[in-house]
């Protein structure tokens, strides 16, 4: 992807959507569950619609429009729309309940709000007193409720126009400038309470610059959007695709991700840590049934491995023995995708690199990335022309980067954002006096000036000893066994180090089946001493590559499967420690109750 011409603001991202003559841009499910087309006419008709009945309603530059939708088509032409007569679109989570919207749009001072379903609309309806909104847009249209306003009625006849432009709208999107605020994205957080990151024009364009310049996306490409677009990690990607004339296709349910992908074939999956280790869990549970098929995977990963370099470095090995396994297993993993991907990219939360190796030596290099909501997002990103397996990659050539005293990366350049939405104390703490922004990562470069990401600075667990242990890297190893689904170390301020193990009750659930233990729900079969004993094996094997500060000395499995909905994850499938603290309270009382007597060694 060439950036020939650089743009200023993203309503020149529009500009190139609306002229690129597509007439399959965008892909959406009807009811039928069958694929239908928007062209880039339609792109541009509906969102100077829509952005018309803003204008009638009185919304004017700077207002902030909340948008509350699952992933679709609709959710696009509002982001569009706002932007294109100089609003601030406000994402956000659909998955959040009434009363935490509320609060959000009470602090975005928001008058208009669109919703995608009956759903969204009860929820936020029953709130609207706690808020100042007037006006509720709802993008299903089906038995629109009183006090909505139905996507179609707005959207009415603007199909009709064809090709046409009209010169007056043109002005105005083109009057966008690169200081102006575009977005207003509430962090979930993994740590505090959500926080408004302001992102102007320039922050994103200056980052759309760059981010993608490395990859040759084109007009045959095609990705499915099902990331939740209120994080910028997906956004940013579907406005590359635009860019490049791709096709972007909107999977609004993430467990209809599969159906997807065997549908759309796409050539670009950018996916969050946990979406790959799903996808490598199935490999491996699927092939645990049979001893043969076990075999046929162990050799294949094991002839992979010799091969990984050159896989990870975007080529193809020859060998008769590598083509033999590839048609064997690699072929199949790559279908798990739609069996077309060209590029594999992950980003949200660190990947873990037993989970890039494994897929090396699968046949299929995935190239991590790295950023923040505060920067628009991409700092540095790995290549098929640049990568290293382990680090997220250079940093973008338009960003400065300097470390802190105790290792935490600082950044500096046009995609950082300026500051928090009306929280002048947490900007004063994210920026020092030279305006260098406080990423609280650790990282280092390499001699190469290949960028590592450590931990999460806040995240980091200090032992009562005074050792310092990074969570993220061991509760990454634990998770590359296929019964555990998610990891969370404590121990804090203690003596030792401990794990929360939430199950992969899937595939455990086989595994007691297979091995005739039976249970009667979830918290007794956690708490069977043969379950217990297995995941003590996998608890030893992780402790053998530690330091020994690092080692497990204790866990509980836990009866409960970590979700975003159940509030224990971020939509980027990041762990939220605070909650898990809390919620767990007792669980981690009881692993330390003799900790005064325990030997910490």
């Amino acid at each position: 992807m060439t950036i020939s011409a650089p743009l200023s603001t993203v309503n020149d991202l529009f500009i190139c959507v609306a002229s690129a003559a597509n007439s399959r841009a965008v892909l959406w499910q009807d009811e039928f569950g069958h694929w239908q087309p928007i062209s880039s006419n339609q792109i541009y008709q509906r969102v100077r619609r829509l952005a018309e009945t803003f204008l009638s309603w009185g919304a004017q530059k700077g207002e902030r429009i909340a948008l509350i939708s699952e992933n679709r088509w609709e959710w696009a032409i509002t982001d569009f729309a706002a932007l294109a007569i100089g609003a601030v679109d406000v994402p956000i989570y659909p998955t959040l309940t009434g009363e935490q919207i509320a609060q959000l749009l009470q602090d975005a001072g928001c008058r208009i709000a669109v919703v995608s379903t009956r759903q969204q609309f009860d929820k936020l309806h029953a709130v609207q007193g706690q808020t100042s909104l007037e006006r509720i847009l709802m993008m299903d249209s089906a038995s629109t409720p009183e006090g909505a306003i139905p996507f179609s009625e707005v959207l009415a006849g603007a199909d009709a126009r064809g090709g046409e432009r009209d010169p007056t709208f043109d002005a105005l999107v083109r009057s966008a400038e690169p200081k102006d605020l575009a977005t207003l994205i509430y962090t979930s957080g993994t740590t505090g309470e959500p926080k408004g990151v302001m992102l102007t024009h320039g922050n994103i364009a200056a980052n759309q610059n760059y981010a993608a310049a490395e990859f040759d996306f084109n007009s045959t490409d095609a990705c499915i959007s099902f990331l939740p677009l209120s994080h910028i990690t997906a956004r940013a990607l579907d406005y590359v695709m635009y860019r490049s004339g791709a096709q972007v296709a909107y999977c609004s349910q993430f467990d209809k991700l599969p159906q997807a992908m065997r549908e759309v074939h796409p050539t670009v999956i950018v996916g969050v840590p946990r979406v790959y280790e799903k996808i490598r869990q199935a490999v491996e549970q699927k092939s645990s049934v049979s001893p043969v098929k076990k075999k046929i995977l162990a050799w294949a990963l094991e002839v992979g491995a010799g091969q990984r370099a050159t896989v990870y470095a975007g080529g193809k090995p020859s060998s008769l023995r590598w083509k033999l396994a590839s048609k064997l297993v690699y072929t199949k993993v790559r279908e798990a995708f739609g069996g077309r991907v060209r590029f594999f990219v992950s980003g949200g939360a660190p990947l873990g690199i037993d989970t890039a190796k494994w897929f090396a030596d699968a046949g299929i290099a995935v190239w991590e990335g790295y950023g923040l909501t505060e920067t628009s997002p991409v700092i540095a990103l790995n290549s098929p022309a640049n990568q290293r397996m382990g680090a997220v990659g250079k940093p973008l050539p338009n960003v400065e980067l300097k470390f802190a005293d105790d290792g935490e990366l600082l950044i500096r350049g046009p995609s950082v954002f300026p500051g928090y939405w009306q929280k002048p104390a947490a900007n004063a703490e994210c920026f020092d006096e030279e305006g260098w922004f406080r990423t609280g990562d650790i990282a280092h470069l390499d001699e190469d000036r290949f960028l590592y990401i450590t931990d999460r600075k806040k995240e980091l667990l200090k032992t009562s000893g005074g050792k310092l242990v990074a969570p993220q890297p061991i509760e990454n190893k634990l998770k590359n066994s296929v019964l555990v689904a998610q990891v969370a170390l404590v121990g804090d301020k203690h003596k030792f180090i401990s794990a929360l193990i939430s199950p992969n009750f899937p595939a455990l659930e086989e595994l007691a089946k297979r091995e005739g233990i039976a249970a009667g729900d979830r918290a007794q079969l956690v708490a069977d001493s043969r379950i217990v004993a297995i995941y003590s094996e996998i608890v030893s094997r992780v402790n053998g590559g530690l330091a020994n500060f690092e080692t497990i000395k204790r866990f509980r499995v836990v009866a409960d499967e970590w979700s975003q909905e159940s509030g224990e994850l971020t939509p980027s499938m990041k762990l939220k420690r605070r909650v898990l603290t809390q919620k767990y309270a007792a669980v981690v009382a009881a692993l330390y109750a003799d900790e005064a007597t325990a030997r910490a060694e």
